[in-house]
C-alpha cells in the first residue's frame, strides 16, 4: 500500500480562493516546520556566538528542538495526511488540527524562552496528542500494517520525557542520550517508509527502470539500522556498536543503490529522496569510525540529520504539498535549488567536521545559511499553496 497516491494529479491552472490551512494535516505542519526550521537553525549561530541565551545548554536546546520541533512536526503532518489515504478514514482536521498546531508552537515558545515546568508539559504532551489521534484513526480502519508508526510516536513520546526529567536532574544520563535515542527513531522511520515509497515512486515515473531488491536485504538492513542506533545512542561504551553499526551501513548500500538512484538524475523530485536515503549508509559508516576513535560523533550525526533527514524532509514536503494541492508531481528551479541547498548543508557540516576541523566554525555558519535559505524558498512557494484550497476543486 502505498503512503500517498502514486498517480499525477489533474493539473488546474486556476488559483483559487478561500483559506484552507485546517483541511488537513500537512497544511499547518509544513508551514510551521518550514518556517521553524529556517528560525532554529539561524537563531543557533547567534547561540553559538553568545548574542542569544537559551533557558537551558544551547547544544540541548538545539538537538531538542530540531528533532522535536521541526522533524516532529514534518511526521505528524505526513502521517496524518497518510492516515487518510491509508485507511480512507478522516484524520484531525479543522478547530483539532489548529488545537494540535497551537500545541506544537506553545512547546517552541515554551522551549525557546522559558523551559520550566509549564513550558515542559505543553512540549510533552503534543506527540502523545497526535499518536492518539492516528492511532484512532488506525484502528478504527484495522490498519495493521501500519501500527506500528503509533509505535514510533510512543517512543519519540518517552525519549522527549526521559530528555526532560535528564536535564532537571531526575534521571542520572546525560541529556543527549535520550536525544540520539530520538534520532535513532526517526531514521528507523524514514528507513522504513523510503523502502516502501521510493522505489515505487521511481518505477512510476520512469516506466521500465530496473531496480534490484530483495524482501530479506530490506529487513535485515532495517533491523541492523535500528539495532546500531539504539545501541549507538544506549551502550555508547559496548565494543561491539562499532561492528553493528558498520554492518548496517554494509547493508544499507547495495539496498540503496538496488533502487537505481542513477536513472533519476534529470527527475529532482526523485533524485533528492535516493541522494537523502544514501546519506543513511554513510551515517551509519562515519558513527562506527566516530565510536573506535577515528571521528567526531558530529560527523555522523550531521549526516543523520541533515544529510537524511534533511534531505528526505525536503523531498516529502515537497512532493506531498503538490500532489494533496492538485498540482503536477513536478519540481521546478525553485524546488531543486532547495534541495541542492540542503545537500550541500549536509557536505560543508560532514566535511568540515570530519576532514577540516580547523574550518568547523565557518562550517556552520555557512551549513545554517544554506539551510536556512533552502526552507525559506520552500516558504516562498509553498505558504500559498497551503493556505489556499487545492487547484483541481476537489477535497484534500
Amino acid at each position: 500500500m502505498a503512503l500517498i497516491p502514486l498517480a499525477d494529479p489533474v493539473h488546474r491552472p486556476a488559483h483559487p480562493s478561500g483559506f484552507a490551512l485546517w483541511a488537513l494535516g500537512f497544511r499547518p505542519f509544513y508551514l510551521l516546520a518550514a518556517a521553524f526550521a529556517a528560525i532554529a537553525v539561524l537563531a543557533w549561530v547567534f547561540v553559538l556566538t553568545g548574542q542569544l541565551r537559551t533557558p537551558m545548554a544551547g547544544i540541548w536546546w538545539h538537538a531538542h528542538e530540531m528533532l522535536f520541533g521541526f522533524a516532529a512536526a514534518v511526521i505528524v503532518g505526513f502521517l496524518f495526511t497518510a492516515g487518510r489515504n491509508w485507511t480512507g478514514l478522516d484524520t484531525p482536521t479543522g478547530l483539532p488540527l489548529a488545537l494540535l498546531a497551537v500545541l506544537w508552537l506553545g512547546g517552541r515558545l515554551g522551549m525557546a524562552f522559558d523551559g520550566g515546568f509549564v513550558a515542559t508539559v505543553v512540549d510533552a504532551a503534543f506527540l502523545p496528542a497526535a499518536a492518539f489521534a492516528i492511532a484512532r484513526v488506525l484502528w478504527r480502519a484495522g490498519s495493521q500494517r501500519n501500527y506500528f508508526v503509533v509505535g514510533i510516536l510512543g517512543l519519540l513520546s518517552l525519549a522527549n520525557i526521559a530528555f526532560h526529567l535528564a536535564r532537571f536532574g531526575v534521571l542520572a544520563i546525560d541529556p543527549l542520550q535520550p536525544l540520539y535515542f530520538a534520532l535513532g527513531v526517526i531514521v528507523l522511520l524514514e528507513t522504513t517508509i523510503a523502502g516502501r515509497v521510493v522505489p515505487s515512486f521511481t518505477a512510476s515515473a520512469l516506466k521500465g527502470v530496473r531496480q534490484w531488491q530483495r524482501p530479506w536485504l530490506n529487513y535485515a538492513a532495517i533491523a541492523a539500522t535500528g539495532a546500531a542506533l539504539i545501541c549507538w545512542a544506549l551502550f555508547p561504551d559496548w565494543r561491539g556498536a562499532a561492528a553493528l553499526s558498520l554492518l548496517a551501513a554494509l547493508l544499507q548500500l547495495p539496498r540503496t543503490l538496488g533502487w537505481n538512484p542513477w536513472a533519476t538524475r534529470r527527475v529532482p523530485l526523485l533524485w533528492i529522496l535516493h541522494l537523502a536515503h544514501l546519506w543513511i549508509p554513510i551515517g551509519l559508516a562515519l558513527l562506527a569510525a566516530a565510536q573506535v576513535g577515528w571521528l567526531p560523533r558530529s560527523a555522523g550525526v550531521h549526516a543523520l540529520t541533515i544529510g537524511a533527514t534533511g534531505g528526505l524532509i525536503i523531498g516529502m514536503i515537497t512532493r506531498t504539498a503538490l500532489g494533496h494541492t492538485g498540482r503536477m508531481l513536478i519540481a521546478g528551479r525553485v524546488e531543486t535549488a532547495a534541495y541542492a541547498l540542503v545537500q550541500l548543508a549536509a557536505v560543508v557540516r560532514v566535511l568540515t567536521v570530519a576532514a577540516i576541523p580547523v574550518a568547523s566554525t565557518s562550517g556552520i555558519h555557512t551549513a545554517a545559511t544554506l539551510w536556512a535559505l533552502a526552507f525559506l524558498l520552500y516558504l516562498w512557494r509553498y505558504a500559498p499553496y497551503l493556505i489556499r484550497p487545492r487547484v483541481d476543486g476537489q477535497p484534500d
